[in-house]
């Protein structure tokens, strides 16, 4: 993998840490959100890796939001719709993926950051992590995709009070309210998300990815289409070895040993 200036990549045992290094807040400008579109790319591609950690370095953010110098040197709605493009392209290929992605929140995660955030599949917060869309003191409104995700993850009335407001809220609300699944010690949050990783590669994985499709499809589906896109998901599921193993060790009560076909 090549080397890049601000994303860092490190795999061990199937799972890709992937680690964003832009001091002192690693801010997401441009350059940096297109090192991180390469990275997904190549792990996605990498047969090797079952699960992604994504996660900030230092000790002052996860994310702390977008590049604010960036933003002010926008000359045109074209050019900042350009930006917002790139931006929400890389989220969306990142909530796509069908690989389990997992943010390790170890700081503050605001405004693009957050929105980075929401679009993995899990997220594991340190106890002293503050979240929140702070753009509307900017005279904004989030861009890479805040007003879309967060009312499908903490309801509407919470999301617009959020956005509207621009207040922050603590890693214990976070969890309250959905919007994280776990927290955890300050300093221990990659060993946890590490661990969740590891408990998810135990399983089938061409289960996990089938489940992965299956969810992702609820906020995109009507229902009864959605239910349908269930059905086929478990019925090409029934013809698969890990089916078969996982029905007869859980009939012989041991663990199964799956191989992912």
């Amino acid at each position: 993998m090549p080397e890049r200036e601000w994303v860092k990549v490190s795999v061990e045992d199937g799972v890709a840490l992937v680690t964003i290094d832009h001091p002192p807040v690693n801010a997401l400008n441009k350059a940096t959100v297109l090192e991180l579109d390469g990275v997904i790319d190549e792990l996605a591609a990498d047969g090797e890796v079952k699960a992604i950690i994504i996660t900030g370095a230092g000790q002052y953010a996860f994310v702390a939001g977008a590049d604010i110098r960036e933003i002010e040197a926008l000359e045109s709605p074209e050019r900042a719709e350009e930006l917002l493009a790139i931006g929400q392209g890389v989220w969306n290929k990142l909530e796509g993926l069908s690989k389990p992605a997992i943010a390790a929140i170890n700081s503050n995660c605001l405004g693009g950051g957050l929105e980075l955030s929401m679009s993995c599949h899990l997220r594991v917060a340190g106890d002293r992590a503050r979240f929140g869309q702070p753009e509307i003191n900017l005279g904004l409104i989030p861009g890479f995709g805040g007003t879309q995700r967060l009312p499908r993850i903490v309801g509407k009335a919470k999301a617009l009070e959020l956005i509207l407001t621009g207040d922050l809220i603590n890693a214990q609300e976070a969890l309250r309210l959905g919007l994280v699944n776990r927290v955890v010690p300050d300093g221990e949050v990659v060993t946890a998300a590490r661990d969740l990783a590891r408990r998810i590669l135990t399983k089938g994985q061409v289960a996990v990815r089938a489940a992965l499709e299956a969810v992702a499809a609820s906020s995109q589906l009507p229902l009864e289409e959605g239910l349908a896109f269930e059905r086929r998901r478990f019925a090409a599921l029934v013809e698969t070895e890990d089916m078969r193993e996982g029905v007869k060790a859980f009939l012989e009560k041991r663990q199964p040993k799956f191989h992912d076909r």
